[in-house]
C-alpha cells in the first residue's frame, strides 16, 4: 500500500533544503522517499546503499595530529553543554573561560556606533585601511601606553587581537625555531608552536619535547629559575600573568632581558592584563633598559573595555629589534600583516580611540576595579575555607591550590556539586597540574553566589 504525500514541488524542495542545512544527507539510508506521479508524491521504499566516501591525495599537517584531544576552552565548553543537557533546570555560573561580562562603556560603544551610521553615507565611507593600523590609533597607543617609552607610532601594529597576532608571529619565526614558556602558561603560545612543527611529541607530565618549560611555582613565586633555564630562540612570558594572576617585578624582568640579551633571544612579552596591576610592577617590557633591543609586546583592549567580541589589540615591535642578519624584524612582520590580514575593522578602531580617551581610560578603569573586586571576593572565599589561594592582586585570576588531585577531577567535581565552570590548571602545562583557575569575569550576583556553592561543597 502506497501513501499518497500531497506536498508541492516548493515544499519538497524546502525539506531537502532544510535537511541539507542541518547537516543531514538528502536522501538517509532505510527510509522512504517521496516518488513524484502526476504532481502526486509517493513513499517509494530505497534499498540500503553504501556511502561512497572521496578522500583527496593532500596528506594532513603531521602536527596538527601533534595536538592534545582538544583546545582548552572549547573542551571546557563542550563539557559544560553536556553538564546543561544533564541537569536542564540548574543555573549554570561561568568563571572558567577568561570572557567578559559587563558591558562596554556608552563613551566608547556610541563612537563605534558614530562610525558605524558614518559609514552609510558618502562622506563617511572608508572602505579597506591600512593593515597596520588607523595612523591616529596607532600614535595615540604609543603616547597613552608608551608615552616615555621610545616606542613611536610606527612600532604599533593594531590588529583583531592579541591571540591572533600569537600565531602570526609564529608565522614570522617559521618552523625551526625553539621556544620557551612560563609552565604554567596561556595555552595559544604552546598549540601555535605545535601546529607550526617547532616541537616533538607530547608526553603526560613532560609536555612537548622541544619546548623548554620555565617552571612557575609558589616556592619560586611565579617566576622561574633562569640559570636552569636552557637557551632557546623565543621566550614567551606573559605578566600580569595568565593563568596564575601573578605579576614580574621589576628585577625579574632585568633578569629576564639581560638573560635573552645573553642568549640572543627574542622575548614575545604579552602584556595583555597590564591595566590591573595594583602595585608598581612594570606594566610594559618596555620599561626596561635594553628591552627594545630583544622584546616584542602583544596586548588588547579585550579585558579592558569588554572587546572579547569587538576584536582590537596590537603588537609592539621597535625598529631597534633585528635579527642574526641584521635584517629589520619590524620589516618582515608588516610583511607577514599585509600578507595575512586586511586590518582590524574600522568600526573597532573607532571604538579603540574612544578607549583612549580621557572619558574612556577612566570608563576602562571603573570596569576592571569591578572585576578586582570580584577576585577578593572568591579570594576570601576560598582562604576562608583553608586554601593556598594565588594571583587575584594584579589579574582577573584566581589560582586555587588543590595538592595531590587531579586538575580535571577537581574541575569535574566543582562541576557536578556546584554547577559553576572553572578551569582546571593542568591545560595551562604540566606545571598547573593540581591548581583550577577561577576568573573574576562575571556579574557580581553570580560571582556571590557561586562562592556560596563554594563554601557548601567544602565546608
Amino acid at each position: 500500500m502506497s501513501l499518497n504525500l500531497h506536498l508541492s514541488a516548493s515544499s519538497s524542495a524546502f525539506l531537502s533544503q532544510n535537511r541539507l542545512q542541518n547537516g543531514l544527507a538528502s536522501t538517509p539510508r532505510h527510509v522512504s522517499t517521496p516518488a513524484r506521479t502526476n504532481g502526486i508524491f509517493k513513499c517509494v521504499a530505497t534499498p540500503p546503499a553504501e556511502i561512497a566516501v572521496h578522500k583527496t591525495k593532500v596528506n594532513r599537517n603531521s602536527n596538527m595530529a601533534k595536538l592534545q584531544a582538544g583546545y582548552l576552552f572549547p573542551e571546557i565548553a563542550r563539557r559544560k553543554s553536556a553538564h546543561m543537557l544533564k541537569y536542564p533546570d540548574a543555573q549554570i555560573i561561568s568563571l572558567g573561560i577568561g570572557d567578559t561580562t559587563e558591558p562596554i562603556p556608552e563613551v566608547i560603544t556610541s563612537a563605534m556606533s558614530k562610525r558605524s551610521y558614518a559609514l552609510s553615507t558618502n562622506e563617511g565611507y572608508t572602505g579597506y585601511g591600512a593593515e597596520q593600523g588607523e595612523k591616529l590609533l596607532r600614535a595615540t597607543i604609543a603616547s597613552t601606553y608608551y608615552g616615555e617609552l621610545g616606542i613611536e607610532e610606527e612600532d604599533i601594529f593594531v590588529s583583531d587581537g592579541a591571540k591572533s597576532d600569537i600565531s602570526r608571529l609564529q608565522v614570522l619565526f617559521g618552523s625551526n625555531v625553539t621556544m620557551a614558556v612560563q609552565d604554567p602558561s596561556y595555552p595559544a603560545y604552546v598549540d601555535s608552536s605545535v601546529i607550526m612543527g617547532q616541537t616533538g611529541l607530547y608526553t603526560d607530565d613532560v609536555g612537548f619535547s622541544k619546548i623548554e618549560y620555565m617552571k612557575c611555582t609558589p616556592e619560586n613565586g611565579f617566576f622561574p629559575d633562569l640559570s636552569k633555564v636552557a637557551r632557546t630562540d623565543i621566550i614567551f612570558f606573559c605578566s600580569p600573568n595568565n593563568p596564575t594572576g601573578s605579576a614580574a617585578t621589576r628585577d625579574q624582568l632585568i633578569q629576564l632581558v639581560q638573560f635573552a640579551k645573553k642568549n640572543g633571544s627574542i622575548i614575545v612579552y604579552d602584556s595583555a592584563y597590564a591595566m590591573y596591576m595594583s602595585n608598581d610592577n612594570p606594566k610594559s617590557i618596555f620599561e626596561i633598559p635594553g628591552a627594545k633591543e630583544v622584546a616584542i609586546e602583544v596586548s588588547s583592549f579585550s579585558k579592558y573595555a569588554g572587546f572579547t567580541g569587538v576584536r582590537l589589540g596590537w603588537t609592539v615591535v621597535p625598529k631597534e629589534l633585528q635579527f642574526s642578519d641584521g635584517f629589520s624584524v619590524a620589516k618582515d612582520f608588516n610583511r607577514i600583516v599585509c600578507t595575512c590580514f586586511n586590518g582590524a575593522s574600522n568600526i573597532a578602531q573607532a571604538g579603540g580611540l574612544a578607549c583612549l580617551s580621557p572619558e574612556g581610560l577612566g570608563a576602562m578603569h571603573e570596569v576592571i576595579g569591578f572585576y578586582k573586586e570580584n577576585t577578593e571576593i572568591i579570594v576570601k572565599t576560598f582562604e576562608s575555607l583553608g586554601f593556598n589561594v594565588y594571583g587575584g592582586k594584579n589579574a582577573p585570576y584566581v589560582w586555587v591550590h588543590f595538592p595531590g588531585q587531579s586538575s580535571w577531577d577537581v574541575f569535574s567535581e566543582i562541576l557536578e556539586k556546584t554547577h559553576v565552570v572553572t578551569t582546571p590548571g593542568s591545560g595551562f602545562g604540566p606545571g598547573g597540574e593540581g591548581f583550577v583557575r577561577v576568573s573574576a569575569f562575571g556579574h557580581r550576583a553570580n560571582v556571590l553566589e557561586a562562592c556560596k556553592r563554594f563554601k557548601d561543597l567544602y565546608t
